[in-house]
């Protein structure tokens, strides 16, 4: 009887030891522990394979800048397609923007850009100025926002900046402002103009 009760209670025994593993809840802890076991090999191995990779973008550069030569000739068309129109300034007097919009003229030229007057219909983009001044001491700050818009009036880029500059005399505000710093500013307009256009204009 000893022997029979000892038998029947290891049956039972190994029935519920069965039951366990048999259980989805039961064997799901065990893979998902195999997996996480698994996955830090996989991910050392990853780590590895990352860091043995990483040295190799070192090259890449080099070739990847080989190939921007290529796309010159893409943004140097996408420049002599467009037309460029200035809008009104806004902001600035006449006076101070008289050397802004000859600069932007003369750099437009330089970048192959062609500026076109306010009645011309055949505009590719619409350039509008936003301007203002700051007093620093003996220094003036022009701040600067240009939207640039499709003919539609759609605005699809903006430009904004300042430009410091000592103020000329002991005036303040746009009397303060020398020419030259206005020149500047259409410099850095047509040169972001350009930048913003040769890589696509998006955005």
């Amino acid at each position: 009887m000893t022997t029979v009760s000892l038998l029947a209670a290891l049956a039972l025994g190994a029935c519920t030891n069965a039951k366990d593993v048999l259980e989805p809840s039961a064997i799901t802890p065990p893979a998902s522990s195999a997996q996480s076991s698994a996955a830090p090999q996989g991910k050392s191995t990853t780590a590895t394979t990352s860091t043995t990779t990483a040295p190799a973008p070192s090259p890449a550069p080099s070739t990847t800048a080989s190939p921007a030569p290529s796309r010159t000739p893409a943004q140097t068309a996408a420049l002599a397609k467009t037309r460029l129109q200035v809008a009104p300034i806004v902001g600035a007097s006449v006076d101070v923007a008289a050397p802004l919009t000859a600069e932007l003229q003369t750099r437009a030229k330089q970048r192959g850009l062609t500026l076109v007057g306010s009645t011309d219909q055949t505009a590719t983009h619409v350039l509008k100025g936003y301007f203002s001044t700051m007093s620093e001491g003996k220094d003036t700050t022009v701040i600067y926002v240009w939207d640039i818009y499709d003919p539609s009036g759609n605005r699809l880029h903006r430009i904004n900046g300042q430009q410091k500059a000592p103020s000329v005399g002991s005036s303040e505000g746009w009397s303060a402002v020398a020419p030259a710093t206005m020149q500047a500013i259409a410099d850095q307009t047509i040169d972001q103009f350009a930048a913003w256009l040769g890589s696509g204009g998006a955005g």
